[in-house]
Parts: C-alpha cells; structure tokens; sequence
C-alpha cells in the first residue's frame, strides 16, 4: 500500500500510462497547452498493434475535439465514414430508421493520427516499454494519468483509495472485423437451436458501392472496405453453441456461417479476437494525490451505445482544460472528477440498460417487426419518441399505426381496458402518502388535492396508500377505512370525481404499514419513530426497520386471520364507497411486502422459507379480497420487484410473485422497487424501475404499470409505444403541476378524447404566451 502523495503545484513533467486513444490524446492536448511540458507515454504494445476494429465518435465529441485541437480534428475529417441509417434484422424483415448521423474510422488510424500528432508536439512515446511503478512515476512527476484501461494495474495499486466496483454480465460477445461495408448500423438478430445471437455491425471505411445518397460517407474512398462485427449471445446460449469449446479461427467460422445472410456470404476475420465478458467499472474516487485515473481505468461503458472511446477523449478533454483552468494540480483533479463523473453516470445509466436489454432480447422476439424495431432504437432511453420522431417521422408514424393510434394522437392519450374499466388515456396519479388525515378520515384537503389531480386530465388518480386499521398506519395523519365515517369521508372525494370530472377514474390503494408503523409526519423526520403516542407494530418478523425502530412482533396465525379480515373489510367499504379500482399494496416494505423479502421473513411456518411460502399470506389476502371486491372491477397488486440490497428480491423472484398474483386475478401489476430494508443502495436514474415493469410485462403477459422518475411526456410516450408498460404512474410530476396530463396534450397539439379540458378550464387550454415575440430578429453580428 503507497504512502501519503504530496501533490505538485503545477503539471510540468506529465507521466501517461497507456497509448489508447484517450492516453494519447490527453497527452497531445497537455504539449499543446503548455509546450515546457514534459510529456511522456508508456505503451506496452507496438505502435501499430490494435485489438479493435472500428470506432465510432458523437457529433459533440468531434465539436469538443475541433474545439481542442483543429489538427487532429481536421486529420479524422479526411477519415471518417458517415452515415445515418440504422437497420434492425429479425424473423426475415429489414426495418430502417434514419436520421442517426454516425461517424467512424478505423481504431488503427486513429491510433496513428494521434501518434503523428504527440510526435509534432514533442511528446516522448515509448512503445513496447511497461511504465515504471506507478510509485516512482508519481515521486518523478507532477502528474500520472493513468489510462492503462479496464485491467487497469494503477487502478489495482491504490484500490483503497479509488475503490472501484468491477461487475460482470451475462453476455459473451467477440470483437471482429468484415472486408467490406456495411450500408447502415446494423443490428441482426439470429433466433438458432441453442438460444438469441445477434449481430452488431457498422462501416469504417469506405462503404460498398450501392451505398445510396443518403447516407454516402465523406473522406477519402479507399477500396478495401471494412466493418466491425460483434458478436454477442448469452453465457449459456454460447455454452450450448459450443462456443467454449472452439478456437478462434474456429468461433469466426461458426460466426459467419450464423449470419452468413447479413455478410453476403462473406467471412469474417479477427485480430487476436477472443470471447470475454464484459465488465462494467466504477471508481468512488478518480484521483489520488497526483495520480488520476482516465477513461476505461475509470469508468466502462457497454459498447452497444459506442461510448468507450467517446468517453475517453471527452475525459482528456475534461483534464486538459481543468489543468489550464485550476491553479494547482489537486484543484484540477477535484474539477475534473467533479464535471465528469455525473457526466459518466449517466451515461453508463443508459449504457446498463441497453446492455440489460440485450441480455433480455428473448423476451422482445413475439413483438411486432416495428415495435421491436422501435423497442430496440429506444433501449438506453437516450432515444426517445420525440427524438426519434425528428430523426424520422415516417418510421415513428408506422410504429403509431401498428400500435393503433388514430392519426393526431400520442400513444399515451390511447385507451386501455382494465376488466370493467376502461382508462382513457396511459397516464396514472402514482399513490402518495399525504399525513393530513385526522383519525383516518380524509378531509378537504384529500378532495381538494385529488380533485385536482382528476380535473388534471389522468386516466387514473390513485389514493395513498389507506390503512386498513389504526395499528396498521404509518404515522397518525396516515388515512384509513376501517370506520364509518371514513367510508363516508372518501364517498365525498369519489362523488367530486365522478361529477366534476367525468371520465377519470379513481383508484384506491389499501395497505398495512407492518413493521415501518408508528413514525412521525414525513416532514417532521421520514421513518423516525414517534416521541410519544406509539402503537404496538407487527410484521412476518420481529425485526425493526431501523436500529432506533420499534421492534414489531412476530404475527401468529389468529393475528393473521384478523388482518385478512380487516383488509377485506376495507375493500367492502371502499366497493361501497364508490372506487373504479383498488389496489393491493404489498411493496416498499409495509406488512404484506413484509412477507415476500427473503430480508424481512425469517418465519420457519408455513409463512416462511421458500418463495411459494413467503407468498402464502399475501395471496390469503388478495383471495379474500377478491372475493368481496366487485367482478367487474379491476384489482392490482403494487410489489417491490427488487430490494436493492443483497440477499433481497431478485428479478427472478419477482416475476414468480407477479406471476402468482397473475394466476389469482390480478389484472395488472404495479411494479415499484426499494424501501424493504433501510440499508439499500438503489440505482436511481431517469425511469430507473421501468426495466423491472417491462421484464414481468412480457414474462407473464399480464399488464404493468410502470413507476419511478418518469419525468417527462416523452418518456411515457416512449415507454407505451415500445411496449415496455401500458399504464406510466406519475407522482412528483404530479406534485409539481396537478394538471400535468393536459398540459402534456396541450405541448403536443393534442386535441381528442384522451385529455378531455374541464368545461370551465377549456380557455386555459393553450400555452400562454411569454415576453414579446414580434421584436425584431438580429441581422449583423459584430465581432468585438
């Protein structure tokens, strides 16, 4: 283990560990910058040795690098293959969608267009030499970039300090190259005897000669041709192949056999190409003293959205200018951890679920040519319907049709049957726990609040979660309906909704809080028992949320009949009451999510152990509440899918659950994660929970609803038309704007049956207008 670093005022002697094009290009802009520097770079291997094919490089990372350095960007330019379509092969049909704007070369010259550039500069290469230890770099230099990639040795030395996070998947895949050119992205999927394969293909050179117009490349027109072809499949799909027990020459046979109908018939090669695993690497730190990690030391992301080399140049472009900006060394290595990393996460956020989604391709293959296609473009969420929609309209619209929207209409504003039920528009008010009852009783704000909420335009407006007894609520302004007079309280809010406006939906979500029971009003401190006042918890357990927790005891089986009883009752009074729809709530670690995780039950009766009797008790309450709940109203059950935590709810497991409450007459499953156990680590991002939803959607065929951090119109419009829910549940949206569904029809010019505006709202119904629009527009702009 190093010692204490002392770190350098300034970055005179620069040591580069690594000659990809990262470590390359940081050390060309470091000489550029300051030409005193002293700028060396280790690489191991031989100049023109390269293990990868084809690069590809965004629009905004090519800005960055002309920005940076016109040279080098100018030396890519005489390079670079463009193009803009992409193509989605499956069972026999070609979908196309343009609009993309691609731009690639060959990794051996961007190799040596950054090796010419350092050599101009005056920077000192060193191939086929290993780096000194990284000790002695950081005692001999003011500055050590360490881009020795994913098997990163520096990372390795200070592991303690970086604390990286290394985690594999389920995909094998193999990097190799074609002799001619690809006429778009190409993605090709082959369904063989042994499981999925599918191809990733593009060009980086010249494309072949019946290339169309449109998408011609620009550069130089060399007349080899080339594209890089990955194969990927899962690890035991590539077991079955025989895969494992193949050499290389071997695998690229088999390889190009398998898809001898995208490749012409054509072989394929390799360069020292091997099946691997990929690995997704995080650091919680990038530097240490004068030391800093880049590109794949630092960070990976999958290569099925070409992020690994964009990554690293915009990493050395980061550096590069915090250098110049900061004034000291430790100054700009803080800088540039503090603006990439956010950077970084997000992209390794859409990076993981374009690379979840290949590993779950099976699960997509029943879909509709387009729709898959669509499912596809859109995977990392990067892609939207109104990205895609300015990228190619045509397409887009076909994709609408096929999924049945009338000319005019967002997918989101299309109806959907529930049993009885029909929702007129895929947009939910997600249940949200308010603490403003009084004794259980919902009040005028509960019917100003969801009246407003249901004037708003959803097609479906979710209570809070409503207790089922006063020992079964969260804190003592939680509502309930296990009396009369709340019975009452909540028939007022149904009429105001039924009346006022006509057309919405109300659902009601009954629910136990168990063991997370008897704390304070979430503003006064969430989960954090009462000072005074408490109630006895219960749960599947004795085992308390938090360390300062109540410890709930353990239910017996008399115990459990009576709260069978009181849900029931509940669901009686809530039927009288007038609800559309009721909901189950057996998630976020309340009495009947309880019961599921293998982290809150640890019963040895016929209530614990296995899944299937961990389930017991639940589905003992869905039954009887079935039972009183009327026919032709729906039921849904709302599950945790995963605990965010280790030895928690797996995906596995909780498609099993869905699937159980699938097989007893749920009709849709309301898929959250989290809030089981106080000690998860969630993943949060942008519609983060939505894989879950869209796993147990097309492994049961029972209808989801999909929740968490979808922000965004666009996000549900996505998410509908890719087939990945049928129903999006909002709840801070909701906070922020109670009219958010006819505010989303009204920026997107819709006009229909979906977003009905309240009689006396209608003049609200366009957009105001802000500021002046008809000043006039600048003709001359004089350079100071």
């Amino acid at each position: 283990m190093a010692g204490a670093v002392t770190v350098p005022d300034s970055a005179q002697r620069v040591a580069v560990v690594g000659g990809g094009p990262g470590g390359l290009y940081a050390a060309a802009l470091l000489k550029r910058l300051d030409p005193a520097r002293s700028v060396t770079v280790w690489e191991r291997n031989a100049p023109d040795d390269t293990f990868g094919f084809g690069v590809v490089l965004s629009d905004e990372t090519l800005g960055g690098i002309e920005h940076a350095d016109p040279v080098v960007y100018a030396a890519l330019q005489r390079h670079f293959v463009r193009w803009d379509d992409i193509d989605i092969v499956h069972a026999g049909t070609r979908q196309t969608s343009g609009g993309h704007g691609f731009a690639a070369l060959g990794r051996k010259r961007l190799l040596q267009i950054l090796h010419d550039r350092c050599r101009e500069l005056g920077v000192d290469l060193r191939f086929r030499s290993e780096a000194p230890d990284v000790d002695r770099l950081a005692a001999e230099h003011d500055l050590v970039v360490a881009a020795d990639g994913v098997h990163s040795t520096t990372r390795d030395t200070y592991s303690h300090v970086f604390r990286p996070h290394v985690a594999t998947h389920r995909c094998r895949y193999i990097w190799l190259a074609a002799d001619f050119a690809f006429d778009a992205f190409r993605f090709e999927i082959a369904e063989t005897e042994h499981g999925v394969m599918q191809l990733h293909g593009y060009p980086y050179s010249r494309p072949s000669p019946d290339h169309h117009p449109s998408t011609r490349p620009s550069g130089p027109q060399n007349q080899s041709g080339a594209s890089t072809v990955i194969v990927e499949m899962r690890e035991e799909v590539w077991r079955a192949a025989g895969f494992d027990e193949l050499d290389e020459q071997e695998s690229v046979a088999r390889c190009a056999k398998i898809f001898a109908d995208a490749l012409g018939g054509r072989p394929l090669r390799s360069n020292k190409s091997a099946w691997t695993t990929f690995r997704t690497v995080v650091n919680e730190h990038w530097s240490h003293g004068n030391v800093v990690l880049l590109g794949d030391a630092a960070h990976t992301a999958h290569f099925s959205i070409g992020s690994g080399t964009k990554l690293a140049v915009e990493d050395a472009l980061a550096l590069a200018a915090c250098l110049t900006e900061q004034p000291d060394v430790a100054s700009a290595l803080a800088a540039y951890e503090a603006e990439r990393k956010p950077v970084v996460a997000s992209t390794q956020r859409a990076a993981r679920a374009s690379l979840e989604w290949f590993e779950n391709i099976g699960l997509y293959l029943d879909q509709p040519p387009r729709q898959f296609a669509f499912n596809l473009l859109t995977r990392s969420r990067r892609v939207t319907h109104d990205n895609l929609r300015l990228r190619d309209a045509s397409f887009t619209e076909a994709v609408e049709r096929d999924f049945g929207c009338p000319p005019g209409t967002p997918p989101m504003f299309t109806p959907f049957r529930l049993r009885g039920l029909t929702l007129r528009n895929r947009v939910v008010v997600s249940p949200m726990d308010m603490y403003s009852a009084t004794d259980g009783v919902p009040g005028d704000f509960h019917l100003v609040h969801l009246g407003a909420r249901a004037l708003g335009g959803a097609g479906l407006v979710m209570t809070e979660m409503v207790c089922v007894s006063p020992e079964g609520r969260i804190t003592p302004g939680c509502a309930g309906l296990y009396t009369g007079q709340q019975a009452e309280a909540w028939k007022r809010v149904v009429r105001f909704v039924h009346t006022r406006a006509p057309g919405t939906a109300i659902g009601v979500q009954l629910g136990h809080s168990g063991r997370k029971g008897s704390t304070r009003l979430m503003w006064e401190g969430m989960d954090e028992p009462l000072e005074e006042g408490n109630w006895p918890l219960v749960a599947a357990s004795p085992i308390p949320y938090r360390p300062d927790s109540q410890t709930p005891r353990e239910l017996t089986r008399s115990q459990l009949t009576d709260i069978r009883e009181q849900f029931t009752s509940a669901a009686w009074r809530a039927a009288r009451a007038g609800f559309d729809l009721l909901e189950l709530h057996c998630a976020h670690g309340y009495l009947l999510s309880g019961f599921l995780s293998p982290l809150t039950n640890h019963r040895t009766d016929a209530y614990g152990g296995s899944l299937e009797r961990r389930l017991r008790f639940p589905l003992e309450v869905f039954d009887a509440v079935r039972a009183v709940w009327p026919a032709e109203r729906p039921m849904t059950v709302r599950i945790s899918a995963t605990d965010w935590a280790e030895g928690g709810t797996s995906a596995e497991d909780a498609v099993d659950i869905a699937r159980a409450f699938a097989e007893h007459g749920a009709d849709a499953i309301d898929v959250s994660t989290g809030q089981v156990v106080a000690d998860e680590r969630p993943e949060f991002g942008r519609s983060y929970q939505t894989p879950y939803a869209d796993r147990i959607r097309h492994a049961t065929g029972r209808p989801v609803i999909a929740v968490g951090a979808i922000s965004s119109w666009d996000d549900v419009n996505s998410l509908i038309l890719a087939g990945r829910t049928d129903l999006c549940a909002l709840a801070r949206p909701h906070l922020y704007d109670p009219h958010w569904t006819l505010h989303a029809a009204a920026e997107q010019g819709y006009d229909g049956p979906g977003a009905v505006w309240p009689a006396p709202y209608r003049a609200g119904s366009r957009r105001p207008q802000i500021g002046r629009t008809d000043a006039p527009k600048p003709r001359l702009t004089l350079g100071g």
